[in-house]
């Protein structure tokens, strides 16, 4: 099995896009003042839209090499998987999820790990996708694709990484494709 672990804000929910939910929140609470907690509100008012083009290179990708994707995104801490699901098709995504990556709670961590406060979000995100991983030998290809800096750094990170450190391009940049395509198909990248 191939699998993209997806990240959103900076990968396919780009810069420009940030504030749609502030927008479409303060819309839907108008309608409902009495319920003012996100997990009351309907899926497509909780989360900023996706970048159309960015949708269209995670299709493009999908597509040529049968990938799956599991959430990395801290979206996942806000909605269902089902509700993702139908969010991201709503987006334009040609699939829905078919995971979400567990809390870095119950993640192994490798000998000599240290926490970074600082750096403590890369940290979580690279402990749960190695877990995640870890418990699902089925995978055969790989590949991380976020805007956090999840590569292998000592005694932490994620091998098999490709970083889109453009938030207003995403996965849209130059060259980004196609080091996620390799991951997911090279026999000697896993």
């Amino acid at each position: 099995m191939k699998i993209i672990f997806l990240d959103n804000d900076g990968v396919i929910c780009l810069n420009n896009n940030w504030g749609s939910r502030t927008r479409k929140w303060n819309k839907w609470v108008k309608t409902l003042p009495e319920s003012l907690l996100v997990k009351d509100a309907p899926v497509e008012y909780r989360f900023d839209d996706f970048d159309k083009k960015a949708v269209a290179v995670l299709n493009e990708i999908i597509l040529k090499t049968g990938a799956e994707y599991v959430v990395s995104s801290d979206w996942k801490k806000f909605a269902t998987l089902e509700e993702l699901g139908e969010y991201y098709k709503t987006q334009g995504i040609i699939k829905e999820p078919i995971a979400m990556t567990k809390s870095f709670i119950g993640s192994e961590k490798p000998d000599g790990f240290e926490w970074v406060y600082k750096l403590r979000h890369e940290q979580e995100r690279s402990l749960e996708i190695n877990q995640f991983v870890k418990d699902n030998p089925e995978i055969t290809h790989w590949v991380a694709v976020d805007d956090l800096t999840l590569g292998w750094t000592g005694k932490w990170g994620v091998k098999n990484f490709v970083h889109t450190p453009k938030m207003s391009e995403g996965i849209k940049q130059s060259g980004i494709k196609e080091k996620i395509i390799k991951f997911l198909t090279d026999k000697d990248e896993n």
